[in-house]
């Protein structure tokens, strides 16, 4: 069970610009084993629940994802963080923009944010 994060964020010009469509760099639970290339994406469930009925089974679930962007540059980090926030938002609710770090060994940057998704069944 996933929220459509990829299939949301890889239909959209403006995501596909900037992490670039063969393959789509936006990967799934939080990790990426491969070679580097900035800037990419990744994203994974920190939570969420099926509602509980007691008359039928759930009509959706609900879910929490983190979001982290990594680039060379903190322009680029904010431009793709602003492409994928144009693409989320008219399908989830984007719930906290969180960390801004820059990591002293790669000396790349981080932009963190929370996105809850309800997806039906």
């Amino acid at each position: 069970m996933m929220a459509p994060i990829f299939e949301v964020c890889s239909a959209s010009a403006g995501v596909i610009a900037l992490l670039g469509n063969m393959p789509v760099r936006l990967y799934p639970f939080g990790q990426y084993d491969g070679e580097i290339q900035y800037p990419y994406a990744i994203w994974q469930n920190i939570g969420g629940d099926p509602p509980q009925y007691l008359d039928r089974t759930p009509d959706h679930d609900n879910y929490s994802l983190q979001v982290d962007v990594y680039a060379k540059t903190a322009s680029e980090v904010l431009a793709v963080t602003k492409a994928l926030r144009d693409a989320i938002e008219p399908h989830a609710y984007i719930t906290r923009w969180g960390g801004q770090t820059r990591d002293t060994e790669t000396k790349t940057y981080r932009y963190s944010f929370d996105v809850d998704w309800i997806v039906k069944r």
